[in-house]
């Protein structure tokens, strides 16, 4: 891809973000402060319980009603607000980019994710996988495009094979975002039983074309390996495409099956149409995201100019 194709795909990432965003809020994190629900208590607006006062507590968050009623000092407990934590982690295979609409839909998405959970100030940490190499990615790499060439020029020893996620530093309680087309061999439950560890949540993206899904084709062809670049010649029968086809929805349903297993969302992203559109019909419903709600600040000034109304969150989803 040239960098007018990946300042095209950011742009269209950019946009969709302003509409969708990981499942931030459907959960309660531990971690950095930030603007998130915490699991534990702290100083944010949102009141969660009372508790006798103790020596050193900030006075500030002492129930003064409760005392002028019982004559005993208790105090507000807040929920904690925290950061959210997303590892993205993606497969640099060459499946991926083989096709410039696969490779295009890898990229929004990829954009998408990362450009999400920054703005919703997540700690994000990127990775590229190929076959047993990886590599961290500099998050200011997503604004120079140079992300791409770095994570397709890791040194596999086979890229044919499965990525290897062991190798990677995932983080506790983090989201664990997983790009890939999943054209490799390998049992499911390993991997999804690795990026749910440490309290991990799990969210798969499977970017498709719909010439793999469901292909036309008949005769004599002469088929590509993209990652081992070798050519090999096939005459295609129509038991032989009726084989693929079954072999390939049930590679899918055996990963769909250990995702539903693993409570991890899997959603598998066409790469030939709208990505909004895309994104509302598969990921939206999977529980891989969920649309951004904005809140609307209007302000009326009454007769004195330093007063306005509270902001009015009309919880509308964009």
């Amino acid at each position: 891809m040239n960098p007018a194709s990946l300042q095209q795909c950011h742009s269209n990432a950019l946009a969709a973000s302003a509409r969708l965003r990981l499942p931030l809020r459907s959960r309660v994190w531990r971690g950095e402060a930030g603007e998130f629900t915490g699991g534990g208590t702290g100083s944010s607006m949102d009141f969660q319980d009372h508790r006798a006062y103790s020596p050193g507590d900030d006075p500030r968050h002492i129930n003064w009603q409760a005392y002028a009623r019982t004559g005993s000092y208790t105090i507000k407990l807040f929920r904690e607000e925290v950061r959210p934590v997303v590892d993205l982690i993606l497969d640099a295979s060459e499946s991926m980019f083989f096709d410039e609409r696969k490779a295009a839909r890898t990229a929004e998405l990829f954009y998408l994710i990362a450009e999400s959970s920054q703005a919703a100030g997540a700690s994000l940490a990127l990775h590229a996988v190929r076959g047993d190499a990886s590599l961290a990615l500099d998050p200011a790499s997503l604004r120079s495009h140079q992300w791409l060439d770095a994570a397709r020029a890791l040194p596999a020893t086979d890229s044919a094979k499965a990525p290897d996620l062991t190798r990677l530093p995932l983080r506790a309680n983090a989201i664990r975002v997983f790009l890939s087309d999943l054209l490799f061999a390998a049992d499911p439950e390993p991997i999804l039983r690795h990026l749910g560890q440490r309290h991990g949540s799990v969210v798969i993206f499977s970017p498709f074309l719909e010439t793999e899904a469901r292909p036309a084709w008949s005769g004599n062809y002469e088929f590509i390996d993209p990652e081992r670049h070798s050519h090999h010649p096939h005459r295609i029968e129509p038991a032989t495409l009726r084989r693929y086809q079954e072999a390939y929805v049930d590679h899918f349903a055996l990963w769909k099956q250990h995702a539903r297993r693993h409570h991890a969302a899997f959603a598998r992203i066409p790469a030939e149409e709208d990505l909004d559109t895309a994104l509302f019909r598969e990921a939206v419903p999977a529980g891989a995201l969920e649309p951004f709600k904005v809140a609307t600040f209007k302000a009326h000034c009454s007769n004195d100019p330093s007063r306005s109304a509270p902001p009015n969150f009309d919880g509308k989803t964009a």
